[in-house]
């Protein structure tokens, strides 16, 4: 059996949604229901401590899954095969094969900022219809305005300095590393490390070294030195053994570097004496 990449295809764009969404849209159309017109709107109700706004971001991708969303044969002969639908009746089945939105929706643009109870997208449309394409929209709108705005106190917190994300390795796995590197910039991040979001999305691209790269070589410096030959206005890491030696050891060869990265210890206390140093 080969492996399964688990990526979301176009195909999937039907089931990708809770189960209860369905059973609810097959009881609407069992009752007579199905074409009463509903209004649901998104909101944040209250936001953390110590946090006064969001910022929106994901909208792209709700467009985009509530213009193609459809139910392929395949999807409904698995629905057809759970025994959660033994009532439904063939209807419901003829309803999802010929699904297609025909409601309105209106949103707050990516990156605007919103503040507790305004809506960030509302959908009006006959009830069976919004109702299958609640789980999406929250998931996907609720994870990147979670991420850009997290990105934009961040950016704002560095007070005027550029930030760069660099989640990819943290983040619940590549497809959501991509949606999170795509907020990040609504947010006001400058760019990032992720090379796939970079090519699709026309985001800047930054990188740095890791610490294999510094134990591969016979010492730190000699590390650096071959970095700096390929990438002379790279960024060298130098907290691999011991941040203050490695910073003074550059000074003292007098090799230029665009800047250094700490990854670990009192970042505070470290970049404060590195920056002494290197002044």
């Amino acid at each position: 059996m080969e492996p399964e990449e688990l990526s979301l295809s176009a195909g999937d764009l039907g089931l990708a949604t809770d189960l209860y969404e369905l059973t609810m849209a097959a009881a609407y159309l069992k009752s007579g229901q199905s074409d009463r017109r509903a209004v649901f709107e998104a909101f944040v109700r209250k936001l953390p401590r110590n946090r006064s706004y969001m910022v929106v971001a994901g909208l792209e991708q709700t467009l985009h899954y509530i213009l193609n969303l459809k139910f392929t044969d395949k999807n409904i002969a698995y629905l057809k095969s759970l025994a959660t639908f033994r009532n439904a009746g063939e209807e419901f089945f003829d309803y999802l094969r010929d699904f297609r939105f025909t409601g309105d929706v209106w949103a707050a643009g990516e990156g605007t900022v919103l503040f507790p109870n305004e809506p960030f997208i509302r959908v009006e449309a006959p009830i069976i219809e919004a109702q299958v394409l609640e789980t999406y929209i929250l998931s996907m709108m609720n994870f990147q305005s979670l991420i850009a705005t997290k990105a934009s106190r961040i950016v704002n917190a560095a007070g005027g300095k550029d930030v760069v994300e660099f989640g990819f390795r943290r983040a619940h796995g590549p497809q959501a590393a991509l949606l999170a590197a795509r907020a990040s910039y609504i947010g006001g991040c400058a760019g990032t490390s992720n090379t796939l979001a970079a090519y699709k999305l026309g985001i800047p691209a930054f990188g740095t070294m890791a610490h294999s790269f510094v134990m591969n070589f016979e010492s730190e410096m000699e590390s650096f030195r071959e970095f700096a030959r390929v990438f002379p206005e790279g960024f060298l890491l130098v907290d691999t053994y011991d941040t203050i030696a490695a910073v003074e050891s550059i000074v003292r060869s007098g090799m230029q570097a665009s800047g250094i990265r700490l990854d670990s210890g009192d970042l505070y206390a470290l970049s404060t004496e590195s920056r002494k140093i290197l002044d």
